[in-house]
């Protein structure tokens, strides 16, 4: 069963149909919409500020969020898919979102909608990422635009995919 924990007197609000693995690990001051999964040794840790997910979200294995304390909050929008082993800190991705395995973003970051963050691309501190954007690179940098169809279309299967490995283990 995840680790749900309460801190400062925040705890944590859990929308409908959303899966919780076994080892993940939501605290404090987090909220998360409908139809989201937390896969495993994935930590939410709204401890010292907020952690805002909306609907079908899926944080995919290994990943961290957190942030600043009295400086910094975690905003995530709707159908963003976050890859395994990122980090996110303190930072705000809109809705249809992509950000690939091992990024990391950071505090004050704004990832516009329907954009992608490549593989292990670190969006340093206060970096507006343009809507319909590929980023990549250390740090990372804009390498082209993506049509808004092509990142709808990719980002709704990746999310209806997470939905539907959730279902697997809800059915054990």
């Amino acid at each position: 069963m995840a680790l749900i924990k309460s801190v400062r007197g925040y705890t944590p609000k859990i929308g409908e149909n959303v899966f919780l693995a076994d080892n993940a690990t939501v605290i404090g001051d987090v909220e998360i919409g409908k139809d989201c999964s937390i896969w495993f040794n994935t930590v939410l840790r709204g401890d010292v500020n907020t952690i805002k997910l909306g609907n079908k979200v899926n944080i995919q294995d290994g990943s961290v969020l957190h942030t600043l304390y009295q400086k910094s909050t975690i905003e995530i929008g709707n159908n963003v898919s976050v890859g395994h082993n990122a980090t996110i800190h303190g930072a705000k991705i809109c809705d249809n979102v992509l950000v690939g395995m091992g990024a990391t973003i950071l505090d004050g970051a704004v990832i516009g909608e329907n954009s992608i963050i490549a593989a292990n691309a670190l969006i340093t501190s206060n970096t507006v990422v343009e809507p319909g954007s590929l980023y990549a690179g250390v740090p990372a940098k804009k390498i082209k635009d993506v049509s808004p169809e092509q990142t709808k279309e990719m980002i709704n299967k990746i999310s209806n995919n997470y939905l539907m490995y959730a279902s697997w283990y809800k059915e054990e």
